[in-house]
């Protein structure tokens, strides 16, 4: 039996725009996001019992079809027209339903893992298609760079100049459903990606400038500790902040990892929040 681990880091979006619902039902998006190295680990095992099992030690998963790591490398076996035996061993770090993309994540390393594990020459746009099939987030996290996303959050670019700069995620046990909030999203018209300017952060305040969440609306709404974490992060010295995809999750721009880190002990000391001091990636 083949093994190897990987890392499955965490995303943040520096922006987020809902330009519209589209047709088929899905939402019209422009977003900058970027991965951070607050990571899950993941084995990946093959050879074997033909079948896909999948564990996560203390964190309960939603058995075979449902759970979206398992569903990766099943739909990837059935891409490639292989029967083999797949054994996934998630320890999770990133939490749940907190707007960092985990479970989009530990599916994009699944794919991109098996792709390796079985030595079988597998293309980026057929990891791009099956990740599509998992979820929006999916194949940003095959892209695996900072990206200008737009469609349904799909359409992918290179974002080349982000500024040197460290965050701070602050997620105070909430879990927020994704789907939830963009059902309660009001939208007042229609955008145009045309009329956005396109994501720019060459510097820091550059950066803090362009932090934007439509989502934010719908969320500190309902969830007021939200706002309260902004400011406290930016009491704390952080030049910007942001709740990241749809929550519950906060993030604070800091100048390096000393501050982040610092700041994150500070706050410790009074909230019972969990904290992430975390470099890009």
């Amino acid at each position: 039996m083949k093994e190897k681990s990987f890392l499955s880091p965490a995303k943040i979006n520096l922006c987020l725009h809902v330009l519209g619902r589209r047709a088929d039902g899905y939402h019209e998006l422009a977003m900058a996001m970027q991965r951070v190295d607050l990571c899950d680990r993941i084995i990946l095992r093959v050879g074997g019992r033909p079948g896909v099992r999948v564990s996560c030690a203390g964190v309960p998963l939603a058995a075979g079809e449902e759970n979206i790591a398992a569903r990766a490398a099943r739909l990837l076996l059935q891409a490639l027209g292989l029967d083999v035996g797949v054994e996934i061993e998630i320890s999770k770090q990133i939490p749940v339903a907190a707007g960092l993309g985990g479970g989009s994540s530990n599916a994009a390393t699944v794919l991109s893992g098996l792709a390796e594990l079985l030595d079988i020459s597998v293309t980026q746009q057929c990891l791009y298609d099956v990740g599509e099939q998992l979820g929006a987030d999916v194949p940003f996290f095959i892209f695996a760079r900072p990206a200008w996303a737009t469609g349904t959050g799909t359409e992918l670019s290179l974002l080349s100049e982000l500024p040197q700069v460290a965050y701070l995620l602050v997620n105070p046990g909430i879990a927020v459903s994704t789907a939830w909030v963009y059902q309660s999203l009001r939208l007042t018209k229609g955008g145009e990606l045309a009329n956005l300017p396109r994501f720019s952060a060459a510097t820091r305040d550059d950066l803090c400038a362009a932090l934007h969440n439509d989502l934010e609306r719908v969320t500190l709404e309902h969830y007021p500790l939200l706002a309260k974490i902004k400011r406290v992060l930016l009491e704390q010295g952080a030049s910007g902040s942001l709740m990241s995809g749809s929550g519950a999750t906060v993030f604070g721009v800091f100048s390096d990892y000393a501050a982040a880190d610092s700041a994150a002990v500070a706050l410790a000391e009074e909230y019972d929040w969990l904290f992430y001091p975390v470099r890009p990636i």
